[in-house]
């Protein structure tokens, strides 16, 4: 068991150096952020002291090896464009991310697992027909394209709901229903496809064999496990949807981590970019790590096959 965690933790720590670096690199391939931050006509003298302050003179294995120290103290600089701590910007958009996510999130489950149980039930029914259709929309249509459609009919056709922005519950309902879309088709998808394997094991032919009701085997024999794989899904989709709901957050002009990221883009904005991938991409790898040592510990077989 214990080789097994070390492994893991090798396998993450591997998977955090090759997303830092990746980043790291990416960014820079933009181009010079201090042509956005200084007015056009600078002289070359005012751009060379703005690429010494933000340190990016430096040769790009020096820059890499500060990032590395700096997020390892926690301490990951200051914004080129804000001029304030990354941090800071992060933990003061990271409250609207969580309340996006968690109401998307809500939806989804209520939505995809449902949907997903009923249409193994009446597997090659109507019901079964219409959540396929559901999940094939839901993972092909993108989230750009729900949320325009969204606007279109309920800000400009009908006016009920505001098409941007935050500080009420009508705000949130259009950038929600927009982020859940996408995560309830796939929790729909692997629901079926969950209980349609529990429901042809051995143990629920032996239920039914006992006589039992058809609800009571559902219910109590089939459903519960069936459900952990979809929640294992959930507990990483909740982390995408609070640090990468980029198109989402930007359609809505949603003040939350994803917008962060768009507009760490949009102004060559090095701290934040770096900042805002590596704290989700850590949030994504502990999830996982901490999924594969609960499996360890459920099926000793897993820990041996690995």
């Amino acid at each position: 068991m214990k080789n097994y965690i070390l492994r893991r933790v090798g396998y993450s720590l591997l998977s955090l150096f090759l997303l830092s670096l990746t980043i790291f690199l990416f960014v820079r391939v933009t181009g010079d952020p201090t042509s956005l931050l200084l007015e056009p006509g600078a002289s070359p003298e005012d751009i060379e002291n703005l690429r010494r302050q933000f340190g990016l003179d430096q040769p790009l294995w020096v820059q890499y090896w500060r990032f590395i120290e700096s997020f390892v103290t926690g301490d990951l600089g200051l914004s080129f464009y804000y001029r304030t701590p990354v941090l800071d910007l992060y933990f003061e958009r990271l409250p609207n991310s969580l309340l996006l996510a968690a109401v998307a999130m809500a939806l989804s489950l209520l939505i995809g697992i449902p949907s997903g149980v009923l249409a193994a039930v009446r597997v090659g029914g109507f019901w079964d027909n219409a959540g396929k259709i559901f999940t094939l929309l839901g993972l092909s249509l993108p989230s750009f394209f729900i949320g325009l459609v969204l606007i279109l009919f309920f800000t400009v056709y009908l006016g009920w709901l505001p098409s941007s922005g935050s500080g009420t519950a009508w705000h949130l309902i259009m950038p929600a229903v927009t982020l859940g879309w996408y995560f309830a088709a796939a929790h729909m998808r692997l629901t079926r496809s969950s209980m349609l394997e529990v429901l042809g094991s051995e143990y629920v032919k032996l239920a039914r064999l006992k006589g039992l009701p058809e609800a009571l085997v559902i219910g109590k024999h089939a459903f519960k496990n069936a459900l952990i794989p979809v929640i294992t899904l959930a507990g990483i989709n909740l982390v995408v949807m609070i640090n990468v709901a980029v198109v989402v957050e930007t359609v809505f002009a949603w003040p939350g981590i994803g917008r962060l990221l768009y507009e760490g883009i949009s102004f060559r904005d090095f701290p934040v970019v770096q900042a805002v991938v590596v704290i989700g991409g850590c949030m994504i790898i502990l999830v996982n790590l901490l999924v594969d040592i609960l499996y360890a510990l459920i099926d000793p077989r897993i820990r041996l096959e690995s």
